[in-house]
Formats: C-alpha cells, sequence, structure tokens
C-alpha cells in the first residue's frame, strides 16, 4: 500500500538480508516511524507491545523472529527456546502458533547447517503468501460491495469496519479493508465508517490513517454510534477481520466486534468477516467456551495517547486514581450472527460444512 505515495509492506528484510524492518504501529497516526528488529527478543517485545499487531502480520513477524533466534545459534535447544519465547507473547491470535509451528516443523526436517537459510526464506515466503490471501479475499469481498452498489442504483456504500484489519493488521491489502480497496480502486462509490475501537483505538488510530493514504472516503465514529447508524439505514454492510475462527464459524476479534454483529442482526444489516484460512482453528469447535481471551493491561483503558497543539505526544490519564479497569482484548462473535466469510477461495457460510467445502484438506 502506499505511504505519502511510497510502496510499503509492513514487514521486510533490510539491505543486509537478516535485519527485519517493521512499521513502529504504535507511534502511528502521527509519527511514521520505521523500527529495526535484530534480534527473537526485539521480535517477541514488538509483538507483546503491538508495534505490530493483527493477525496475519503477528504470524509474519513470528517466522521472521524465528529466523532471526536462530541465526547464530541453530541448534535444536536455541530452536525451543525461540519458539516458547515467541508463542508467550500473544495469546489469543492462532497465526502466531501456526506460523511457529510450520518454522519449527521445517526447522527440525532440515540439518543444522542449512537452518539459517531456511527459515529466512520460510519467513519470507509466508510474507508473500499473505499477500496472496489477502488480494484475494479482497477480490471475493469486493463482489459483495459491488452487488450493492448495483442493487442501489449506483449510491453511495456504507461500510462499517472495527478495529484495524487493514494493510496494517497484514503484510499487505488487508482481510476486512482488502475488500473495501479493490471495490474503491474498481470504482465504486463507497465510504467507511470507522469505529474508533476503544481502548486502544485501532480504528481511530490506524484504519482511518490507511484509508485516508489511499484517499477513501471515511468517517471515525464512536464505538458505540454502530448500532444507531444501522437503525436509521446508514449502514449497508458489515465487515470485520478475525483473529481466531473456530472450525465451525464462531470469529474471535477485537472487543466490541460482537456488540455490531448483535446489531446488525437486529437490523438486518449483513454482517461479514475476511477470514484468512491460516486464522481457521481447526481444533476448536466452541468460540466462546475454548478461545483464550488475552486480557492486557488496566493501563491502555486508563490512559490515552495524543499529540498537542505543539506537536508534543504525550500519554494522559482519563480515570480515577483509584479505580481499577478491566481490559479483555477480544470477544467471540458466534457463527449464528455471521452472514458470511470472506476467504482466499470464496465466501462461505459460518458453519463447519462451509468452511470444509472451501478446504477440504483439513477433513
Amino acid at each position: 500500500m502506499l505511504v505519502n505515495g511510497v510502496p510499503y509492506r509492513t514487514i521486510w528484510l533490510a539491505d543486509d538480508r537478516v535485519t527485519v524492518e517493521i512499521i513502529d504501529q504504535t507511534k502511528l497516526p502521527h509519527e511514521f516511524k520505521i523500527e529495526k528488529l535484530e534480534s527473537v527478543f526485539a521480535v517477541a517485545n514488538a509483538i507483546k507491545n503491538m508495534l505490530v499487531r493483527g493477525a496475519p502480520l503477528i504470524g509474519a513477524t513470528a517466522a521472521y523472529g524465528m529466523a532471526l533466534g536462530i541465526k547464530d545459534d541453530p541448534s535444536n535447544d536455541n530452536l525451543k527456546k525461540c519458539y516458547d519465547l515467541l508463542l508467550a507473547t500473544r495469546p489469543t491470535a492462532v497465526n502466531l502458533r501456526w506460523a511457529l509451528d510450520d518454522l519449527r516443523t521445517i526447522l527440525t526436517e532440515t540439518p543444522v547447517g542449512d537452518r539459517k537459510n531456511v527459515a529466512y526464506k520460510r519467513a519470507t515466503d509466508i510474507c508473500n503468501e499473505d499477500i496472496d490471501i489477502c488480494s484475494n479475499i479482497g477480490e471475493h469481498g469486493s463482489l459483495l460491495i459491488k452487488d450493492i452498489y448495483d442493487k442501489n442504483n449506483n449510491k453511495t456504500v456504507n461500510i462499517l469496519t472495527h478495529c484495524n484489519a487493514g494493510w496494517l493488521a497484514t503484510v499487505d491489502w488487508g482481510t476486512a479493508l482488502a475488500p473495501i480497496y479493490k471495490a474503491f480502486d474498481a470504482g465504486v462509490d463507497l465510504h467507511v465508517w470507522v469505529d474508533e475501537t476503544r481502548p486502544r483505538n485501532q480504528g481511530a488510530s490506524l484504519t482511518a490513517w490507511e484509508l485516508g493514504q489511499h484517499g477513501v472516503p471515511h468517517t471515525i465514529i464512536v464505538d458505540n454510534v454502530g448500532g444507531h447508524l444501522m437503525q436509521h439505514g446508514h449502514v449497508d454492510i458489515v465487515i470485520t477481520g478475525t483473529d481466531r475462527t473456530t472450525y465451525t464459524g464462531d470469529v474471535c476479534n477485537k472487543i466490541g466486534t460482537y456488540l455490531k454483529a448483535l446489531a446488525a442482526k437486529a437490523n438486518n444489516v449483513p454482517f461479514y468477516v475476511g477470514l484468512p484460512s491460516p486464522t481457521i482453528d481447526w481444533t476448536v469447535e466452541d468460540g466462546v467456551k475454548d478461545i483464550p481471551i488475552e486480557e492486557r493491561d488496566q493501563h491502555e483503558v486508563a490512559t490515552m495517547r495524543g499529540k498537542l497543539a505543539n506537536g508534543q505526544m504525550v500519554d494522559v490519564q482519563i480515570t480515577p486514581d483509584a479505580s481499577f479497569s478491566k481490559n479483555f482484548a477480544f470477544d467471540v462473535t458466534p457463527r449464528h450472527l455471521i452472514t458470511g466469510l470472506i476467504t482466499e477461495r470464496g465466501i462461505s457460510k459460518a458453519n463447519a460444512q462451509g468452511l470444509r467445502a472451501l478446504f477440504p484438506e483439513y477433513l
């Protein structure tokens, strides 16, 4: 995608082909900063503290973390240490475990002397595969938007999204935003309602920023406005991302997604999820009961980061000194609230039959 007219991925290898470079997303939207990652510990910090975030990007970053971790010591003992360190960084997004399992399996079967090169190649392949997956999600999902556009006699299509499931959450294109970019580039007149997405404001700071960079019309709203907009006919379709999806179609995504799905169901607004296949957890049947929900530091709820008139960036406390905050990072949207899952192989019903029809290799 473009940043000030220059194409970027969210993660890439530096000129030395060893150091990993990322966009520090904690600095956006007010500062565009590239961070160098030179060790597995730097990668673990970047994932845990959300310099990178979004399930596909977490997986890609973890893959490069394994490469960095074993480049000087490719022994089995160190391979296990790197795996364990990275796996502990974020508990909910299944792409993290998927990428680490993938690297561990490949490297275990590779002669020790060849492991460094194999690890870097596989991490790069994972990034390239993610781009293809997201581009295909965009192609399939854009047809839904175009269909609404055609049926409404070319009136503006209003799309509501939650959190950030765009280019910044993947290596490129995004999941929920990929259909929007593809439809916009094809000439569809559209507008995006962007939930601010408390407590980290990833909608207001990240989704709005990247949509603006691409020239897509959008409006930031507070999280609780979505239901009101749906009641009054101002939302044609809701598209969100996912951090983990059960093979039965339950979707775990950023906290607040469940409430949007309830509002959409009550107002007959179609609710879709951009779903890259590495995000499907084929071992979990009941998302509400069995997906672990990450709880993050209460500091994220109690403070907000912003820019002063003089350009200085500051953290401001917004809650009483003596009050405690609870910070659940995700919730689960049950399958019966979901109209469809937009995958790289097509659009599926949110159930086991639909997903297995598209991905029969997991039967």
